[in-house]
């Protein structure tokens, strides 16, 4: 079983990683996630384009790849430190407050779906400065336009690296962007997702 999630001092305060991918993306989220610590201090969202007709396994397939407990995302739902929430199929996954997330119905047409600019925007307007969005392999352009958003609204981005890509598109659109924080091999990431959400040190004052 996996460990419960660690409360922080405030929900407020939350960190919100969202790990954004399409082809390629399974091996990719698995790496990453692997790679986190039980006691991440932030909440993980994640999208993978995948067929919106079919069930999907995905959280169960990630559940067994990280001491995180990763759950697929219900509509309403309030964010927790430490576990991972994954989009069902044939749904958007949105953020509507700063602490919650929605579902919305994908439908038959474009965006792809789900969609990772849908996530990176509403999230970068809820979440501020709290936001870090995390572009992995993946074919298309989806995610870059929420890229801006992160960035506008206060955010951080780091995009996989055209070397440890199954596709690089995604992350070449979001790289393209030039608001890109940081370019890592698939092997860093994780690392750097845990410095970025780690509780800094506070100086008293004199």
């Amino acid at each position: 079983m996996n460990p419960g999630p660690v409360e922080p001092t405030s929900r407020q305060d939350l960190p919100v990683v969202a790990l954004v991918a399409s082809a390629g993306g399974l091996q990719a989220l698995s790496s990453v996630l692997r790679n986190l610590p039980a006691d991440l201090p932030a909440a993980v969202l994640i999208v993978l384009h995948q067929a919106p007709d079919a069930p999907s396994r995905l959280a169960d397939i990630l559940d067994r790849q990280t001491p995180l407990p990763v759950r697929q995302a219900v509509d309403g739902q309030r964010l927790t430190p430490g576990t991972v929430l994954t989009t069902p199929p044939g749904r958007h996954l949105v953020m509507v407050s700063p602490q919650t997330v929605g579902l919305i119905e994908s439908g038959d047409l474009p965006p792809a779906r789900p969609s990772a600019d849908l996530l990176l925007a509403t999230m970068a307007a809820t979440c501020g400065a709290r936001a870090l969005a995390v572009v992995l392999t993946g074919h298309g352009t989806d995610g870059q336009a929420g890229v801006r958003a992160i960035v506008r609204c206060g955010g951080t981005v780091f995009a996989q690296d055209r070397p440890s890509s199954t596709q690089f598109a995604m992350p070449h659109a979001a790289i393209g962007t030039g608001l890109v924080h940081a370019v890592l091999p698939l092997d860093d990431i994780a690392a750097a997702i845990h410095v970025h959400t780690h509780p800094r040190p506070t100086t008293a004052s004199r």
